[in-house]
């Protein structure tokens, strides 16, 4: 089902956090950090045990804690990549149980590092995401939803526009590929983490601070880490909690993403309107924490009423894809929206009128301002 999961605040970045950004990575630890850690990664996805890993160290040593990255490369496929930590003997990657543990201990990490790295994403579809490119601009979305590495299908391609590839919302960044080159993955402080491959004239970051909108890179065809690229883009994959996820239902920009088919197929849909791959989707910027977007499922303008029901009498419309803010919530008459949604919720707005919550795209199917 497209929302039915429980709400939770999201807290936004300002883009001001305290982390110097590292142009280049720090000498190497030592082989006990580098064994260390390719055996993790070997052993997380049943590698043989000459199977390569790029392993850079990017601050400490096998002594104090070191913080790094390790990465698999692709090949002719794309690459797989994650932050790690060590201390004691012990690595953990992104998404491990020990990941937030190891935070703690390993004295080159920065507090806003330790607090980004503990934090847990809220059970819902919201990202607090914008597109990742210039506001009021059309981008092509060349790739429906499609894999990283295998796994789920995280990502989509993006191209067109000035070409100027930007943080989908505020967090830390990390340059992934020992080349420098090609591959960003920025941090967020909501459990979200977003990758940024195939980029030229990217950013060099380690631990830089970025505001939502900030540059980093081109669209381009880097392949320093592996994969192809037969035109200039950006694939734009979706981590949650440390590890890749279905990006299928979030939203970007005012786009929900949907998976159909197989890899490289899907649509999105802001409202009732559809583009599928090969076709633009505009960027609307954030959806807020407390607000909505209509979608009566076939594009109608939506009555809004003066109480929360049809018994109600009607006090105006909003067209189909507009964005409303929600003030709470109230149970009124049972409505059926899009993939079968079914709820008695309804939403107080702003102007002190009344919609169905089965027509309005929230993240969730609970209320995001309270009940009234």
């Amino acid at each position: 089902m497209r929302r039915r999961m429980a709400f939770a605040t999201l807290l936004i970045l300002t883009g001001t956090l305290g982390v110097p950004a590292h142009a280049a990575p720090a000498p190497a630890a030592g082989p006990a950090v580098e064994e260390s850690v390719s055996r993790q990664v070997r052993a997380k996805l049943r590698l043989e045990k000459t199977h390569p890993v790029k392993v850079s160290v990017r601050r400490g040593d096998s002594d104090s804690g070191a913080f790094g990255t390790a990465v698999v490369p692709g090949g002719t496929e794309l690459p797989q990549g994650w932050l790690f930590l060590y201390s004691d003997g012990r690595t953990a990657l992104e998404g491990d149980p020990d990941f937030a543990k190891l935070a703690t201990k390993v004295p080159s990490l920065s507090d806003d590092e330790k607090r980004v790295f503990t934090s847990r994403s809220a059970p819902d579809y919201r990202t607090g995401m914008r597109l990742p490119f210039a506001l009021g601009q059309s981008w092509y979305l060349t790739g429906g939803p499609h894999t990283m590495a295998g796994g789920p299908r995280s990502s989509i391609d993006l191209a067109g526009g000035d070409g100027r590839v930007l943080a989908a919302r505020g967090g830390l960044a990390y340059t992934m590929c020992n080349s420098g080159k090609g591959w960003l993955r920025v941090v967020h402080d909501n459990g979200f983490s977003t990758d940024y491959y195939h980029l030229e004239g990217n950013i060099a970051a380690d631990g830089k601070a970025l505001a939502e909108g900030d540059f980093l890179g081109n669209i381009g065809n880097d392949v320093s880490c592996g994969g192809r690229s037969s035109g200039k883009h950006v694939h734009f994959a979706l981590r949650r909690d440390g590890a890749y996820t279905p990006i299928d239902h979030y939203a970007f920009g005012k786009w929900v993403i949907r998976a159909s088919g197989s890899d490289y197929d899907g649509y999105a849909l802001h409202g009732s309107t559809r583009r599928d791959a090969g076709q633009t989707i505009q960027n609307h910027g954030v959806l807020g924490p407390r607000q909505g977007i209509v979608d009566t499922d076939g594009g109608t303008a939506l009555n809004r009423r003066s109480g929360p029901g049809t018994s109600n009498p009607v006090a105006g419309t909003v067209a189909d894809g507009e964005t409303v803010d929600i003030v709470c919530s109230a149970p009124g008459t049972e409505h059926a929206g899009r993939d079968g949604y079914r709820s008695s919720m309804w939403d107080k707005l702003a102007d002190g009128t009344w919609v169905s919550d089965v027509y309005l795209w929230t993240g969730t199917g609970e209320p995001v301002a309270g009940y009234c």
